[in-house]
């Protein structure tokens, strides 16, 4: 009973985007869009095996001076699984692009969260001329063999086992992510998942995306980033060293690096005042937006 109240408050006051389509390299990627085409486009991508409503809750936020879109990556929420199973980092960035044209967008702000952080700093480097800033949280250009290793198990592992309910699923992400807002994780819980069809919950995904999920340097494109970019890492994180981050502020004269103390991998999620405060003084600067 406590689920299907918590459910209906966030369906009845938050507000909710427009499901849009795109097909691309023969795909058909879904995105939410938040309004305002007459405005600067912001890129929203999510994290391997996340969806593009785990930005709900900042998302609204940006709407009032941005052309807000979140994107389901593909093999990902209500986007198309790739049937060859392309899932690098190289292939995320092929829709994007294919999104970029379709839709005429230019002046870009991309921002991105662990794999799509990564997404966002490989489109900024490739297409300078498409983007005005970038926004990377806690991802760098290295994804070392350990971390791949780790997340691919884990993958594979909530794939075969799933879960009993969507409560239960709930449950788990309270206990995984406990600095995190009850109600960012139920909009996880609710949109990331689906039954499989002897009724356990499992992730909205397909099962191959960690194929992708490989040892990555992606230098050669991040030292091509023109534009403004900055990293914003959790404090309790170690996916962005500070051997790492060092070696970006000698490629990029530009970055800039801020560190929030007490937070993980998605800072965005476990200090949400914080982290939209750095990042709109970061765009103040390039788009006059600071509220």
């Amino acid at each position: 009973m406590l689920f299907k109240i918590l459910m209906t408050l966030l369906f009845v006051q938050a507000p909710q985007p427009a499901d849009r389509f795109v097909t691309v390299n023969g795909l058909r990627i879904h995105y939410l869009d938040w309004g305002g085409v007459d405005k600067p486009p912001m890129i929203m991508l999510h994290g391997i095996g996340r969806v593009a409503h785990t930005f709900d809750h900042i998302a609204p936020h940006f709407a009032s001076n941005y052309h807000v879109m979140a994107v389901d990556m593909r093999g990902h929420g209500d986007s198309a699984w790739d049937p060859k199973g392309a899932y690098l980092v190289e292939d995320y960035v092929k829709d994007i692009e294919g999104l970029a044209e379709q839709l005429r967008l230019r002046n870009i702000v991309i921002w991105g969260n662990s794999t799509g952080g990564r997404v966002a700093q490989v489109f900024a480097g490739l297409h300078p001329e498409l983007v005005a800033a970038v926004i990377s949280e806690d991802v760098g250009p290295e994804r070392p063999t350990q971390v791949a290793e780790s997340v691919s198990r884990q993958l594979r592992q909530e794939d075969e086992k799933g879960w009993a309910s969507e409560e239960e699923l709930l449950a788990q992400l309270k206990t995984s992510s406990s600095r995190t807002a009850e109600d960012i994780l139920l909009a996880y819980a609710h949109y990331g998942s689906k039954k499989r069809a002897d009724g356990r919950v499992i992730w909205k995904r397909d099962p191959a995306i960690g194929n992708g999920f490989v040892p990555t340097e992606l230098w050669r494109f991040v030292r091509q980033i023109k534009s403004p970019i900055i990293y914003v890492v959790g404090g309790r994180s170690t996916i962005v060293p500070v051997a790492t981050q060092d070696e970006l502020k000698k490629a990029l004269s530009q970055a800039q690096i801020v560190t929030i103390p007490g937070v993980g991998h998605y800072p965005s999620e476990e200090n949400t005042a914080g982290f939209l405060g750095i990042v709109d003084k970061f765009l103040s600067v390039k788009f006059g937006t600071e509220k």
